[in-house]
C-alpha cells in the first residue's frame, strides 16, 4: 500500500511574528538614522565648503592690499614708418598690444609727437616700496604712476629692467607698505589651485581663479629665457605684471602673457616662475642689472634623428654645436658633438633647461657636467664666466639658385665677398648652401640657403673639395649628419632620404 504523506505546513507562530515586527522596526529605525546621517554629513560638507570659500575670500582681501595698478606714459614720435622694435607702439607690437589696450595712435605726419598711455599690474614685494612687474609694462616708459589699493597714487621710478626675462622692478617712496610673500615655484604641482590678481582692461583689483595647467613651458617665443607656468586662471590685457598666487597667499608667478586668437582670454596664460623672477629682482635691486652664468657654447635639443646619428639611447640631453674661443667651455675641454646629460647631478631634459640653469648660476660658480662623447661617458668641472651682452644679429641674404645635386641642396665656396655679405667674417672655412630643393629631405630637415656647412659626418669641411670628398663616401639613404652655421649660431641637422 502506498502511503501518501502530506507536505509540511509552516505557520507563523506568535513568537516568529514578533521577531519579524522587531526586524522591520529595526530596518525603519536604521533607515531613519542613515538618512539623518546623510543629511548631517551633507550639512557638514556644506559648512566645510562655506568655511573654505570664506577662507579664500579672506586670503584674497589680504593679497589685494599689495597688488597695484600701473599707469604708464611714453612719448612717441610718429616718423610715418613702422617701428617694430618700439615696445610702446600699438601699431606694430602685438605682444604689447595684448596687455596695453587703448586707442591706436593717430596716423600723423612724419615726426609728429604724442603721449601714448598704457596700463598693467604689479606686486609690492618690499615694505619700503619696491614693486615687481613686467619689462613690457614699464621698461620703456617715461612716466610710471602707481595706484595703491586705497586708490591713492604715487609716481614710481624704474630701478632696473631685464628684457630677456620680461621682469622689471620699480619703486615708490613709502614705508611699512603691505607686502606679498614669495612662495617656491618649484613646489607647485600641475592641478594645484592658483589665483590671478590684476587690473584687466583697467578694472582694478580683479580676481580670477584656476589651476596650474602645466609647468616648464618653453618655445613660446616671448622672452629669451622661458620656463613659464601655464594656468587657466583668466588673464587679460592689463593683468600683465600682476601676481599668480597659491592658496597660501604667496606669489608663485608673475603673469606675463596669454595665448589668444581673439585678443582676449582663451584659457591659456603664462607666468614667469617666482624663483626666476626673485633671482632677477634681487640683481636689479642690488646691482641695477642682471648677472648670468655663461658656458660659451652653442646648444640644441637632441631629436630622435640626431640621437640615432650620435648613437644615443634616447633623445634626452643637450647637444653642443660649437665651443667659443677663450670661454669656460673651451678651458674645461668641452667639444662640439658632446651631449650633456646631467648638470650638478640633475637630468638635463633639453637645451632650454641647460640654458636656464647655467644662466641662473653665478659667474665664478663651478658646475659639474655629465656628458657623452663619441659614446663614452665623461664628467667635467666647469667654472662659469658672466654672460656677455648679445652680439647684434644680421639677416642672412640668400644666394641665387644654382643646379641642385642629388643631396637636395647646392653648395659653393665661401668667398671673402660672400662671407662679408652673409656676415661670416669671423668664420674659417666652410661651404655655403646656395639653394635647397623644395619638398626634398634636405628642406624637410631644416636646411636653408645661406647656411654654412662646416662639418659633414663629424669631419671638418673647409672648402668645396672637402665637401665632395666626404660626401662621396656617404649615402643619403643611410643619413648624413651636418653641422651648419647661421648668424644665430651652429646646429646639427640630420638629413635622410629614400
Amino acid at each position: 500500500m502506498i502511503n501518501y504523506s502530506h507536505p509540511k505546513l509552516f505557520r507563523f507562530t506568535p513568537i516568529s511574528l514578533h521577531k519579524i515586527i522587531l526586524l522591520l522596526l529595526n530596518i525603519v529605525v536604521a533607515a531613519s538614522i542613515s538618512v539623518s546621517s546623510v543629511q548631517a554629513q551633507s550639512k557638514d560638507d556644506l559648512q566645510a565648503l562655506i568655511r573654505a570659500s570664506k577662507t579664500r575670500a579672506a586670503l584674497v582681501q589680504n593679497v589685494q592690499k599689495a597688488v597695484v595698478h600701473l599707469k604708464v606714459e611714453k612719448e612717441i614720435t610718429n616718423t610715418g614708418r613702422n617701428t617694430p622694435n618700439n615696445p610702446l607702439d600699438l601699431y606694430n607690437d602685438e605682444f604689447f598690444e595684448r596687455f596695453f589696450p587703448g586707442m591706436r595712435p593717430p596716423r600723423g605726419r612724419g615726426n609728429d609727437r604724442f603721449r601714448q598711455e598704457g596700463m598693467g599690474s604689479g606686486s609690492i614685494v618690499r615694505s619700503d616700496g619696491y614693486i615687481l612687474t613686467n619689462h613690457h609694462v614699464v621698461g620703456e616708459a617715461d612716466k610710471i604712476i602707481v595706484q595703491l589699493f586705497d586708490g591713492s597714487e604715487l609716481e614710481a621710478k624704474l630701478i632696473g629692467t631685464d628684457p630677456e626675462s620680461d621682469i622689471s622692478v620699480i619703486k615708490v617712496d613709502g614705508q611699512g607698505m603691505h607686502v606679498l610673500a614669495m612662495g617656491d615655484s618649484t613646489e607647485i604641482l600641475v592641478g594645484e589651485s592658483v589665483i590671478a590678481v590684476g587690473n584687466p582692461f583697467g578694472l582694478t583689483q580683479t580676481v580670477t581663479f584656476g589651476i596650474v595647467s602645466a609647468k616648464g613651458r618653453t618655445g613660446i617665443g616671448i622672452t629669451e629665457y622661458e620656463d613659464f607656468i601655464q594656468t587657466d586662471a583668466a588673464i587679460n590685457p592689463g593683468n600683465s605684471g600682476g601676481p599668480l598666487i597659491n592658496l597660501e597667499g604667496k606669489i608663485v608667478g608673475v603673469n606675463t602673457a596669454i595665448f589668444t586668437r581673439s585678443g582676449g582670454y582663451q584659457g591659456i596664460g603664462f607666468a614667469v616662475p617666482i624663483n626666476m623672477a626673485r633671482r632677477i629682482m634681487n640683481d636689479l635691486i642690488d646691482e641695477g642689472r642682471v648677472s648670468r652664468g655663461w658656458l660659451g657654447v652653442g646648444i640644441q635639443d637632441v631629436t630622435l634623428e640626431l640621437a640615432k646619428a650620435f648613437r644615443l639611447k634616447d633623445n634626452k640631453g643637450t647637444l653642443i654645436t660649437g665651443v667659443m674661443s677663450g670661454t669656460p667651455a673651451e678651458k674645461a675641454g668641452l667639444q662640439k658633438g658632446d651631449v650633456v646629460l646631467k648638470l650638478n647631478g640633475e637630468i638635463v631634459e633639453n637645451s632650454n633647461a641647460l640654458r636656464n640653469e647655467i644662466a641662473d648660476a653665478r659667474a665664478d660658480a663651478t658646475v659639474e657636467l655629465e656628458l657623452v662623447r663619441n659614446g663614452t661617458p665623461m664628467r667635467m668641472m666647469v667654472t662659469l664666466d658672466e654672460r656677455p651682452k648679445q652680439p647684434s644679429r644680421m639677416t642672412i641674404p640668400q644666394e641665387p639658385p644654382t643646379p641642385t645635386p642629388q643631396l637636395g641642396f647646392s653648395v659653393q665656396e665661401l668667398t671673402p665677398e660672400m662671407a662679408e655679405r652673409l656676415g661670416y667674417t669671423q668664420v674659417q672655412g666652410g661651404v655655403v648652401i646656395t639653394e635647397v630643393e623644395p619638398d626634398s629631405s634636405a628642406s624637410e630637415a631644416g636646411l636653408r640657403a645661406g647656411m654654412l656647412v662646416i662639418e659633414m659626418d663629424r669631419q671638418n669641411i673647409v672648402n668645396l673639395a672637402d665637401f665632395r670628398r666626404v660626401g662621396s663616401e656617404l649615402s643619403l639613404q643611410d643619413g648624413i649628419l651636418l653641422l651648419v652655421r647661421t648668424q644665430q649660431g651652429s646646429q646639427y641637422i640630420f638629413v635622410q632620404g629614400d
